[in-house]
């Protein structure tokens, strides 16, 4: 049939459902052409091609829903890719169960921009900040501080990052959005200097095998995939999910000779809870539950807070620390805080992650005055709850942490004696 043919097709089909005949001469006006020009094209004597616009307005005219205007678009070689989809809480809602199915496998949802649309409970216990308002993948990865410690060979991983923007940029060139984030990640000196020497193109990390130290699990070294999907009802949206690695096939064991998914157990290996699920009562076992199988919305903050129970503790301090659009409520009885994050469509998204997620996520609180009870509180919970128990924990380690920092300070010391340029401000709080 041909691109002509499908156009009068589609003509002879929109006349039927609007119960008149609709002229070569109306559809030329629609795109600003002439007739003769339209007639041309209908017949297939000419091989150009039309504009976004012009297809836009032909898809009106001819009433053509969202996969007959995706095939228009494919006629004349442009994108396909729906703005609009990603507004249909229908299809937000569907992939958002989709991510939360991957438990116990970290996933989420981000669009174009790598701004991130939906995640797992497994993603938030491992990567915190994609709780946190306007939580964007590539300012992540490529200018904090806390991607700088995750990633081994973090250099490596910003020339693919970069690959990635530079292969977007090439389609999306006039994106004020993506032109922003772009220029907000090369403000980083090494990110900007590997963006001027490094001329190649990437689509995404799928199948990208790499190392990671990971506070929720214990800064071990672990060896993780990353497998891409596009959705087909958002296409410019990647679902990531994120496994372990084994080369030998394995799949009842992780790089580290442990049970595959042994954090969700355990997420803190330091500082372990002694909640059971005998300990727990049968409302308490449901949130947890709940947790595990799905992320819900509520529409206000109050709502959120109820979900940490009739003990909920609210978190002002490492709330307004996190960012302006996150509420935390510790549940003591659950060893749990509920992380509510407003959502695009007003509504707070909920999260329930361990305690000690929270640590790690804030460590500046522990020097800041104004956080000091909400941190206590925060550390109680993750100690076990018997008195004595949770002493005995602290008498371990006190001296283990003691310790780390002793080395930490000599590493410090003997990196600034090689070279006394480096920045040393002795506080007498080092020595320990």
């Amino acid at each position: 049939m041909g691109f002509g043919g499908q156009l009068r097709a589609w003509r002879k089909a929109a006349g039927r459902r609007r119960g008149r005949v609709v002229t070569q001469e109306e559809v030329a006006r629609a795109i600003l052409k002439s007739e003769r020009w339209y007639r041309d094209l209908e017949r297939g004597a000419t091989a150009r091609r039309l504009d976004r616009e012009q297809c836009d307005n032909l898809a009106d005219l001819l009433q053509l829903d969202r996969d007959e205007h995706h095939a228009l678009l494919l006629y004349n070689q442009l994108n396909t890719a729906d703005p609009d989809a990603g507004g249909d809480s229908r299809v937000r809602s569907a992939l958002r169960l989709l991510v939360d199915k991957q438990m116990p496998d970290p996933t989420y949802l981000c669009d174009a921009k790598w701004n991130i649309l939906a995640y797992n409970q497994a993603m938030a216990e491992w990567w915190p900040w994609v709780m946190e308002p306007g939580a964007n993948l590539m300012r992540w990865a490529l200018t904090s501080q806390e991607a700088r410690v995750q990633y081994h060979d973090w250099h490596q991983h910003v020339a693919a990052y970069v690959r990635m923007l530079k292969y977007a940029l090439a389609g999306h060139g006039d994106d004020p959005e993506l032109l922003g984030l772009i220029g907000d990640v090369c403000k980083d000196a090494d990110v900007a200097r590997i963006w001027e020497g490094d001329a190649g193109h990437s689509v995404n990390r799928d199948g990208h095998v790499f190392k990671m130290s990971l506070p929720a699990l214990g800064w071990e070294t672990v060896d993780v995939v990353s497998h891409v999907l596009y959705p087909a009802s958002l296409p410019d949206c990647r679902l990531v999910v994120i496994t372990w690695w084994s080369d030998e096939g394995d799949t009842e064991t992780d790089p580290l000779g442990g049970a595959r998914n042994a954090w969700v157990e355990n997420a803190n290996p330091e500082m372990p809870t002694s909640t059971s699920a005998e300990s727990l009562d049968d409302a308490s076992r449901r949130r947890i539950a709940n947790s595990l199988t799905k992320r819900p919305s509520v529409v206000t903050t109050e709502e959120a807070a109820a979900l940490a129970g009739d003990d909920g503790v609210d978190l002002p301090v490492l709330s307004g620390m996190i960012g302006p659009d996150t509420r935390l409520t510790l549940s003591p009885s659950t060893h749990s805080v509920i992380w509510a994050v407003r959502d695009a469509d007003g509504q707070w998204g909920i999260s329930e992650v361990d305690a000690y997620t929270v640590i790690v996520r804030v460590p500046q609180a522990a020097i800041n005055k104004d956080a000091r009870k909400e941190m206590m509180l925060l550390t109680r919970t993750v100690l076990p709850a018997e008195p004595k128990e949770a002493v005995d924990r602290i008498q371990q380690l006190v001296p283990q942490l003691k310790q780390r920092i002793q080395l930490l300070e000599a590493i410090r010391r003997d990196l600034w004696e090689a070279d006394n340029t480096l920045p040393y401000v002795w506080d007498p709080t080092d020595e320990l």
